[in-house]
């Protein structure tokens, strides 16, 4: 009966807006309006929910919780016995689900294959090259001062050459350069040492190891300065006492001129910044 009411007042509600259409007039347009949606809000209901929100009623988004997987209880669950890991076989053993890089199933791998040939030298020094033309540019703009022996530090602190083992000094540009000085580098070449004593200057090769490399570039790090260790092997031994290689401790060298970058013994740092 109710359906039958709703349907009888649709209809009279079409023809009254059709024949409102009919005369034209906007203010039976108006109206007609204004009876359709009163009509409609009488028909149209709210549903109240059944179940106010509160705290006892607040569930996780469907699929957000997932129930744990027990396994080991028995045939009747699905999963009793192997678990679900089927019958032997490595990925039914507990820890090998993701083997190691490079294993090959018990094969002997690639990497064992093969032998090993060389060794790495621990006594290698990577010396980083410094020729005499950029010497003299970086004179000529002010960032190393001729006037003082150029050692490793102010190589270092004037950014001419990054080093990590020392610096071996080159001849390329070497009629470029115009103003003695005094330079204490690691290794030099003949030909560099040669122009830098014709303009009257000198060239003295200094053994420097790593802590006392480091203790001269950066000497803020260190409370107390350590002693500079000497040539280890009878190659570098050699190196250094060697009078045509301007070596530090070569005859000629060793009683008249002493290396500023070298420490002979332990000495308190007043600039430590520790």
């Amino acid at each position: 009966m109710a359906t039958l009411r709703v349907c009888s007042t649709f209809r009279l509600l079409q023809r009254q807006f059709a024949t409102q259409l009919k005369v034209g007039s906007t203010a039976n347009l108006r109206l007609s309006a204004l009876h359709t949606s009163t009509a409609a809000s009488a028909t149209f209901k709210v549903e109240r929910p059944s179940q106010f929100v509160s705290l006892n009623a607040l569930r996780d988004n469907r699929g957000a919780r997932k129930v744990k997987k027990r396994v080991g209880r028995g045939h009747g669950s699905g999963h009793g016995k192997t678990c679900g890991r089927g019958h032997k076989g490595q990925k039914a053993r507990s820890g090998n689900s993701k083997p190691r890089p490079g294993f090959e199933g018990g094969q002997t791998p690639l990497m064992r294959v093969f032998p090993k040939r060389g060794f790495k030298n621990p006594m290698k020094r990577d010396l980083q090259p410094l020729n005499l033309d950029k010497i003299q540019h970086w004179i000529n703009t002010g960032r190393l001062d001729p006037t003082k022996p150029i050692t490793l530090k102010e190589i270092y602190e004037s950014n001419i050459v990054k080093f990590k083992d020392g610096v071996t000094l080159l001849a390329r540009g070497a009629e470029h350069l115009t103003t003695p000085i005094t330079l204490e580098v690691t290794k030099a070449s003949s030909k560099a040492i040669k122009r830098i004593e014709e303009l009257g200057g000198q060239v003295v090769c200094v053994y420097h190891n790593k802590l006392a490399l480091r203790a001269l570039t950066k000497p803020e790090k260190f409370a107390v300065l350590p002693k500079s260790a000497m040539p280890m092997t009878a190659k570098l031994r050699k190196l250094y006492s060697d009078p045509e290689r301007r070596g530090f401790l070569a005859p000629g060298i060793k009683g008249k001129y002493q290396p500023v970058s070298f420490n002979f013994e332990r000495r308190p740092n007043p600039n430590a910044a520790i």
